[in-house]
């Protein structure tokens, strides 16, 4: 599975194989989840960006926003619950 990371300036570093480094946050069975596999969740890459699995909802927020800025072709917009961010913000480091 092809994965597509970053902003417009993420963009132009080298591309080279990313690994995860570490979970931001808890897994996801802790923050309550019945499945504990399909849910939204938080890493940081071996590189330091960070990577957000949630549901793809591209089409939907631009339609309801558009004033959003253009996406570049690689980007989409991913929706995770609140939950899942909280629990990853004590985690997220300041620098």
């Amino acid at each position: 599975m092809a994965v597509h990371l970053g902003r417009k300036s993420a963009c132009k570093l080298a591309a080279k194989k990313l690994s995860i480094a570490r979970r931001i946050g808890v897994a996801p069975h802790l923050r309550g989840s019945m499945c504990g596999e399909t849910c939204p969740d938080v890493f940081e890459l071996s590189d330091g960006r960070f990577a957000v699995i949630g549901a793809e909802r591209t089409a939907k927020v631009q339609e309801e926003h558009p004033e959003l800025r253009e996406l570049d072709a690689h980007e989409i917009i991913v929706v995770v619950d609140r939950w899942t961010l909280i629990y990853a913000k004590p985690f997220i480091p300041d620098h």
